[in-house]
């Protein structure tokens, strides 16, 4: 892929749109919107890379309610001809084809290898990748089969959405470490990204998922990249078509 002339990537991640409260959620919200607005004349296609729902599971009728504000932005950027990529994430797994007929978003499942200008990308949300983590794999491996998605969308929605709610908000208790960096040896995909740099070259790995915002050079022209969150740090990235760059946003 060639990149046009004064235009860029954008990528960002873990917007966790619905948590903690209401009202908290909607003013990220009203954030991630004027963010989109900020990056509009300049973005040729924005990867949204997982967890952007802290929950969605799309009944064959229904959709979680919300998000109204958001979704019609997103429509408005797809309509105008800006790509935008949705990863899921271990939160939002259960996007089925509703935001991709509605939106015009791609969904992304798993990971991701691309070359812009000429510089090799890894994308993926990062929840499973790399040795270790056996319990979360098997958890994901249940949610992803086909069977249990059928016997989930049996329940009524108010008592399946409420159920799932109640879950991640009980996970996010236990995930004291997500917004923490445990050291490059103890970082599972920075481990990963060293790992598959024996395999083959990758200009940079971009992932989302732990929560803290950080940029970390691997070797000479690789670089590693987590994106951070949009609950504290408000961070994103963009690819200008020579270098990645690590920015926040602020409403002025």
């Amino acid at each position: 892929m060639e990149l046009p002339k004064d235009k860029k990537i954008y990528f960002a991640s873990d917007f966790h749109l619905g948590v903690p409260t209401h009202q908290l959620s909607r003013e990220r919200e009203d954030r991630i919107v004027s963010w989109l607005d900020s990056i509009k004349s300049s973005a040729h296609i924005i990867y949204l890379v997982g967890d952007i729902f802290d929950f969605w599971f799309e009944y064959k009728q229904v959709i979680p309610r919300g998000f109204a504000r958001f979704s019609g932005k997103i429509a408005e950027l797809t309509d105008s001809g800006i790509q935008v990529v949705f990863f899921t994430g271990n939160h939002d797994m259960w996007m089925f084809d509703y935001l991709e007929k509605e939106l015009g978003v791609t969904i992304e499942r798993e990971k991701i290898e691309i070359e812009i200008n000429g510089k090799s990308f890894l994308i993926a949300h990062g929840d499973g990748l790399g040795s270790g983590d056996r319990g979360y794999k098997i958890i994901k491996a249940i949610f992803a089969n086909k069977v249990c998605q059928w016997f989930f969308a049996r329940l009524h929605p108010n008592l399946g959405i409420g159920l799932a709610d109640y879950l991640s908000r009980k996970s996010r208790k236990h995930s004291v470490n997500d917004d923490k960096f445990l050291g490059r040896e103890k970082e599972w995909l920075i481990q990963y990204s060293i790992e598959k740099l024996n395999e083959k070259h990758f200009d940079y790995f971009i992932f989302g998922h732990r929560h803290f915002p950080i940029t970390v050079d691997l070797k000479p022209n690789s670089t590693y990249i987590n994106l951070g969150e949009w609950i504290s740090h408000n961070t994103f990235v963009d690819f200008d078509g020579d270098k990645c760059i690590m920015n926040t946003f602020s409403v002025d």
